[in-house]
């Protein structure tokens, strides 16, 4: 029987057109929507939050945008239209998730953000390490090992990503002026993207010495594009301290990693919502602690 009741929920959600996970236990009902989980570090964020949500058996519907911001107002929607009683947003884009947090306020549904923000709208909490620190610190490290005005390039994330919009200035804070940041393209925070983009960037610009990619995705992406080019001579720094990036610290193929918390993120977001639906104040933005990885 309880087989048959998961496959019905799965068969739902299929017809429904939404891709995601979901978890039912008691009366509060909580909608979590998440750029994409084809990244490490937002399957760690879902996993807190899911298991948080078991303690306090909570029903949380948790729903993957995979990137696309169209499908995330459209998930939002949805979500308002089932009357969750709040919602935790990872926005795809910072900018075009405001009218989604606003038709959340409007129907009378309060909104956490988490790793990215919101603007636009009312938010009642932002869960999130300080990516502009966590930015300063990568261009400070990276600056100590290739030296000053030596050539490096920026491998930046999602375009109008809160994430993008701080790490980069966050690392420009730190090197402009003293390094050459020869190119800033984008490879949307993926992996596959990541080593297409370093493929070019080595032909157009052979003499760059040093990466800072937004985060690890990119970076492994750019690892092996500098592998397949015999490029040892390039250090790479990347952000979010994944699994796999940490194995690349370990073995020296990419010089350090910004660490976040995504698991601990995803837990007090939980932790956030019922202090919200206790009618409890709580202050709008809780930091989460960063560290550099490295050997």
């Amino acid at each position: 029987m309880k087989k048959f009741l998961s496959f019905l929920v799965v068969c739902l959600f299929m017809v429904t057109g939404l891709t995601g996970c979901f978890w039912k236990k008691g009366d509060v009902t909580i909608g979590v929507s998440i750029s994409t989980l084809n990244n490490p570090f937002f399957v760690e964020l879902r996993d807190g939050i899911k298991e948080e949500a078991e303690e306090y058996g909570y029903d949380v519907t948790v729903l993957d945008a995979q990137d696309d911001t169209a499908a995330q107002l459209d998930h939002i929607d949805d979500l308002i239209a089932k009357k969750v009683d709040i919602i935790i947003i990872n926005p795809v884009d910072s900018d075009a998730i405001a009218t989604a947090v606003e038709a959340a306020n409007d129907a009378g549904i309060p909104v956490i953000t988490v790793d990215r923000s919101a603007n636009g709208g009312e938010v009642v909490t932002h869960i999130a390490s300080d990516n502009v620190a966590g930015g300063k610190m990568a261009g400070e490290y990276l600056l100590e090992l290739v030296g000053k005005d030596a050539k490096v390039v920026e491998l930046q994330g999602v375009p109008g990503a809160s994430a993008t919009i701080d790490r980069g200035k966050g690392f420009h804070s730190a090197v402009d002026g003293k390094l050459s940041v020869v190119s800033s393209v984008t490879a949307n925070f993926n992996r596959s993207e990541g080593l297409s983009v370093m493929e070019d960037l080595l032909e157009a610009h052979p003499s760059i010495t040093g990466v800072f990619a937004h985060n690890d995705e990119m970076a492994l992406g750019a690892i092996q594009a500098l592998k397949a080019a015999n490029r040892t001579d390039v250090i790479v720094v990347g952000f979010d301290a994944t699994d796999d990036a940490k194995t690349a610290v370990t073995d020296g193929t990419m010089a350090a990693t910004v660490a976040q918390q995504p698991k601990l993120m995803g837990t007090l977001s939980i932790e956030y919502a019922k202090k919200i639906l206790d009618d409890k104040e709580v202050d709008e933005s809780i930091p989460v602690d960063l560290t550099l990885v490295k050997k």
